[in-house]
């Protein structure tokens, strides 16, 4: 998954990875005054930032299209659970210690979700079924590699997948100053230079003390409420006590055991190892450059669990050619034959894509 990310244009990230990003409902304020900035001189805040320690509560609100889920029975899982993630408003408390210490509590409407890391240790526990599992990390794991996540993000991490994809189709610019968290920040505004695609802006905002960014927020072109926004709501930049990243099973919690050898914590959720499986071995073909590119891949890249799932049929159309995922922010097609074509575009451009024209 980490590897497929790599060919998306940045605006398709938020609405791809969001399966595990928890966060946002900026926060900004009323305008402040701050001493002018160009936006090169704001990026390389945001590179110079030393934030490695910090605890606080992340909202998150998404208005994707997509349908949202019913907010009385059971926590969804598996792929209710991404979707669910990509839909309305959710809020977390995340605490991180470096690369290697991390809490995150998901508070669902009836259930809490909760991911644990110290060191080589990962734990997973789900209030609705009080079920946890205890996950070892393989030895060789890099620090950055096995943080429950390319699905958990803070607005820091987005931020940082978002501005490493711009290029030269990106127009940066500095907006006004506001208050996130009740922190002064400077607006980074990335805007793409072409028409031909579903991003209209996105604006992230970088704490003026430490370059930390504190919220990303994307809009969609042609709709007035963010389609996608990721913010801190409070925010304190000490280290958490040690005793945050220790996990103990509640009482009469269902306890597993697992050992890794090769995929992540978050790879686990059912159904992931073999989307992990397949992305990995499917050569993406790309179309197009920059906000408008066309990422193609081969037939069989879409695993038969996800589109057998009676979800799929919910949540996807039938399209001249095949079946059409649409969001705000990025429309996934898959074809009659099996191929997958996606990107923040308008719908027409990946059939033509696939139609070879």
């Amino acid at each position: 998954m980490r590897a497929w990310l790599r060919w998306l244009p940045a605006a398709v990230v938020p609405a791809v990875i969001a399966t595990g990003a928890f966060a946002s409902s900026s926060q900004a304020g009323a305008a402040v005054d701050l001493p002018p900035k160009t936006p090169e001189q704001v990026l390389a805040m945001i590179g110079q930032s030393t934030v490695r320690a910090f605890s606080g509560t992340v909202d998150q609100t998404s208005e994707l299209g997509l349908p949202k889920l019913p907010v009385s029975g059971p926590a969804p899982s598996g792929a209710a659970a991404a979707l669910d993630l990509l839909t309305g408003a959710h809020t977390a408390r995340v605490y991180v210690d470096g690369p290697t210490n991390l809490r995150v509590q998901v508070m669902d409407t009836f259930a809490e979700r909760d991911v644990v890391r110290r060191g080589s240790e990962v734990w997973l526990y789900s209030s609705d079924d009080n079920t946890a599992t205890r996950v070892t990390l393989p030895a060789e794991t890099k620090p950055q590699d096995a943080v429950v996540p390319d699905a958990v993000q803070t607005p820091a991490q987005l931020a940082h997948l978002i501005l490493a994809a711009i290029d030269p189709s990106t127009e940066v610019a500095i907006g006004p100053a506001a208050q996130v968290a009740g922190r002064t920040a400077y607006d980074l505004v990335l805007t793409p230079r072409t028409s031909d695609t579903l991003v209209g802006s996105v604006s992230i905002a970088v704490d003026s003390a430490t370059g930390f960014p504190l919220s990303v927020e994307v809009q969609a072109r042609g709709q007035d409420k963010a389609a996608f926004e990721i913010a801190f709501t409070a925010l304190t930049l000490q280290a958490p006590a040690a005793d945050r990243f220790q996990f103990v099973p509640p009482p009469g919690a269902t306890v597993k055991q697992q050992v890794l050898p090769a995929l992540t914590a978050m790879q686990q959720v059912p159904g992931a190892a073999a989307l992990h499986s397949q992305l990995a071995t499917a050569q993406p073909t790309i179309s197009g450059t920059g906000w408008d590119a066309v990422i193609e891949l081969p037939a069989g890249a879409a695993p038969s669990a996800l589109t057998s799932s009676p979800l799929f049929g919910q949540v996807t159309h039938a399209v001249t050619g095949g079946r059409l995922l649409h969001t705000a922010l990025l429309n996934v097609l898959l074809t009659d034959d099996g191929r997958v074509f996606l990107g923040s575009v308008p719908v027409e451009r990946l059939q033509a894509v696939a139609a070879g024209t």
